[in-house]
């Protein structure tokens, strides 16, 4: 090989996280993981002193605020295809609107650790529904042996062979719905977003936009406006707003552009680690055996279903001009934003691949939880 075209190839190929500064990028992900992991508990504490529906039309409005703040420094602008805000409208309903409000409602009658748990299943939904809806995503014998191992994880967290004594079905059935939610959003944003020329912040930032206004006519349609603003109640919306759906999409974002998705959506397996830990040393909530041995299986069968089959000799690096390179489009939506991953700095953003990052998106939760592919 000629000088020139190792040149050629050190400069198109992506950058390593070895390459990345080893703390930066480290201190960022544990801040993230921190964030969406404790996500749990500001709904928790929320729901204390406000109706679900209230703690998530404050967490959107938090949210979109932050976003909107970068947004004005960064001197970009929002969309202005109507056709992209009436995509981003259902993604604001899947992605947003729904998984947070499922989430508020699921707490009243389930430990937050339960809840963030459920979380973790977002990946195995992703592959459940890719299979069907997206035909270049053939299922694998790994991706399912995945998916058969997440759902018997499931079943050990419930207690099946006991009959499920002690746990809210409902509750547990809106957390898991929730949980299910994000998937949909991200096919959906794949297959209609996917070549839209405004930037990553713009799309978020109008998401979450949309994803007030549902909010804020539905919300005085089924509560009461509240009599009293109790303090933590108060400081948890604003938290689960600020970091974990705005600020968590910021870190995301900068984090899958530095080290790369791969290593990025790593952050979902330590959020229902961290949300339980939250949850049993500040808001004293009990666990069973089978909670934390079934919340490993669930992990382990996530992980199956992102895991792919070592190939015998590394894939060429495809350049697509000077200093960038053509990656596969995997991205995690746990701030419940929009998060894309692009091709070339300037090119068209691609939806996440929901193969099952939120910048859940929860995205993560952010939202969410939040997928992860």
């Amino acid at each position: 090989m000629s000088t020139t075209a190792s040149r050629a190839t050190r400069v198109a190929a992506p950058p390593s996280p070895a390459a990345s500064s080893p703390t930066g990028w480290r201190l960022r992900f544990a801040v993230l993981a921190l964030i969406w992991g404790f996500s749990f508990l500001f709904i928790k504490v929320g729901t204390e002193g406000f109706a679900p529906l209230q703690v998530t039309l404050g967490r959107v409005a938090c949210g979109a605020a932050v976003l909107l703040v970068v947004l004005l420094v960064k001197r970009q602008r929002l969309p202005r295809s109507a056709r992209t805000w009436a995509h981003l409208a259902v993604a604001a309903l899947f992605l947003n609107a729904l998984p947070f409000a499922l989430f508020a409602f699921a707490e009243l009658t389930i430990p937050s650790t339960l809840a963030g748990i459920c979380n973790a299943t977002s990946p195995l939904w992703g592959m459940a529904l890719s299979v069907v809806a997206l035909s270049e995503d053939r299922p694998t014998r790994r991706r399912v042996a995945g998916l058969g191992v997440g759902f018997l994880g499931v079943l050990t967290v419930l207690g099946a062979w006991q009959g499920f004594t002690g746990t809210d079905l409902t509750g547990t059935a809106m957390a898991l719905g929730a949980s299910l939610c994000y998937p949909i959003g991200w096919i959906y944003v794949r297959r209609t977003l996917g070549g839209s020329q405004d930037s990553h912040l713009s799309l978020s930032s109008a998401q979450l936009l949309l994803a007030t206004a549902q909010l804020a006519v539905v919300t005085p349609l089924f509560t009461s406006a509240p009599t009293a603003f109790p303090v933590w109640p108060v400081l948890s919306v604003i938290a689960l707003g600020t970091l974990g759906t705005g600020i968590a999409f910021l870190l995301q974002y900068g984090l899958v552009a530095e080290i790369g998705p791969t290593t990025a959506q790593m952050v979902t397996y330590f959020i229902p680690v961290i949300a339980t830990a939250a949850g049993v040393v500040l808001l004293g909530e009990q666990l069973s055996w089978n909670t934390p041995v079934g919340a490993l299986i669930v992990l382990a069968g996530a992980a199956l279903t992102q895991s792919k089959p070592r190939r015998s000799t590394p894939s060429p690096v495809v350049a697509s001009g000077p200093g960038r390179s053509e990656t596969p489009p995997h991205s995690a939506e746990r701030s419940g934003s929009v998060t894309c991953t692009r091709t070339s700095p300037t090119g068209p953003p691609a939806a996440p691949d929901t193969g099952a990052p939120a910048p859940v998106p929860h995205a993560a939760l952010a939202g969410g939880t939040p997928d992860e592919d």
